[in-house]
């Protein structure tokens, strides 16, 4: 294996950062959009739970790319795991549904 020069070596960090952020945080965002939207949407428990999960499967994707379009990967981990807290505390702030 070749010696790679410190540049190289950040670089390559760097695109692992955001590919782990990419995967486990989009996945985190999903499952925290979901939760938030089935408690919060108006309609019976079964719509909204599939109406929920439709929509955050799209969550995932918007964080892929929000994680490779981010200037540096600490804000791309700044801004899955904000939009991902915010969503859970959502969810958590509208408790359990009847």
């Amino acid at each position: 294996m070749k010696n790679l020069s410190p540049y190289a070596l950040r670089y390559r960090l760097s695109v692992a950062s955001r590919v782990v952020a990419a995967a486990l945080g989009g996945y985190a965002l999903a499952a925290a959009i979901s939760m938030a939207l089935a408690r919060a949407l108006p309609m019976s428990r079964a719509e909204a739970v599939t109406t929920a999960t439709i929509l955050g499967v799209l969550a995932m994707p918007a964080a892929v790319i929000w994680v490779f379009a981010a200037r540096a990967a600490w804000l791309a981990w700044a801004g899955v795991i904000a939009v991902t807290m915010c969503a859970a505390a959502v969810a958590w702030l509208l408790g359990v549904p009847a």
